[in-house]
């Protein structure tokens, strides 16, 4: 497989500075594209496919036609004179419609970097770490491209510094201990218990993620754990999926570090550049501070001893 081969460059699809929600301290996040899963509701949709494809901003097109008339493989094409009309999979010619467009309304959803790129360009804010802060690898998820990962946080922690990730879980144990020793963080997403939802609204079973949670929160590992919950409505946010995962993680550790996330409704604008479809026709708001009581107190009725606020 094309990931599989790539051992010193990765597709990176963001690097997001000063970050104060991923981990402690001030961080840098490095957002790897290409993703096991396919939540519907995913709030980084340009990173779950690892193949690379053209961004449309719509907002900027002044509808000239040129990256239509140079596209030779149907990257782009102008539809009725009013819209561009992406191939999504036809990258071979992308790169000329960008090059051509005099608005900068395309552009690739990626680049290709290497690790030695990417550790020069963390450590421009290595200033910034001081207070507990480091770098935190996202996606996507980061352990898809496991050899880019994997030899990143190695030479994240030689240079010294804090290293965490935001993963599904949805790898091979052997990947997960490897990258365990290299982590001082892990952020572990179990977003729905039930094993038919899971793979109905993600496209995997959650068997393995299952697994790899019950070895994280037993094992040897030097990292400290926290499990999260998306909390999506209709998909997560409901009261019997809160419980069984609470019971579920704290009948393994009862000491568990537990975070309910609030549900994010700036994801919607993500799916509007990369033409594809939101989960939601009405996009819900942000749970209520009394919303997110109710499910603190299932969670802690449940089990959960160290929920995080």
């Amino acid at each position: 497989m094309e990931h599989a081969a790539e051992m010193t460059s990765g597709k990176i699809f963001d690097i997001r500075r000063f970050s104060t929600h991923d981990g402690h301290g001030i961080r840098t996040n490095i957002f790897l594209k290409g993703c096991p899963l396919a939540c519907r509701w995913c709030q980084n949709p340009e990173g779950i496919a690892f193949q690379t494809h053209l961004v449309y901003f719509r907002n900027k097109c002044i509808r000239c036609g040129l990256c239509a008339r140079n596209s030779l493989y149907g990257a782009s094409a102008f539809e009725n004179r009013t819209r561009i009309k992406l191939g999504r999979d036809q990258i071979e010619d992308c790169e000329a419609c960008i090059d051509v467009c005099p608005a900068g309304a395309l552009s690739l959803d990626c680049q290709v970097m290497t690790i030695n790129e990417v550790v020069t360009e963390v450590m421009k804010d290595r200033r910034f770490f001081k207070y507990n802060g480091g770098v935190t690898l996202s996606g996507g998820e980061p352990l898809f491209q496991h050899e880019f990962a994997l030899q990143l946080l190695m030479d994240l922690k030689q240079a010294g510094l804090h290293t965490a990730i935001e993963s599904s879980l949805q790898t091979s144990p052997a990947i997960l201990e490897q990258a365990a020793g290299m982590l001082d963080l892990i952020y572990a997403d179990f977003k729905i218990f039930d094993t038919e939802l899971h793979k109905r609204h993600t496209g995997v079973s959650n068997a393995r993620i299952k697994e790899n949670l019950k070895w994280l929160l037993t094992g040897n590992t030097q990292a400290e754990v926290i499990v999260r919950t998306p909390l999506i409505p209709e998909y997560t946010a409901f009261d019997d999926n809160i419980r069984s995962i609470s019971s579920f993680i704290s009948a393994i550790r009862p000491d568990v570090k537990y975070e309910l996330l609030n549900y994010n409704p700036l994801a919607q604008a993500k799916y509007y550049h990369v033409e594809q479809k939101f989960c939601f026709d009405r996009n819900p708001r942000m749970y209520s501070d009394e919303e997110m009581t109710h499910f603190h107190t299932i969670a802690l009725d449940a089990g959960i001893t160290n929920l995080i606020k």
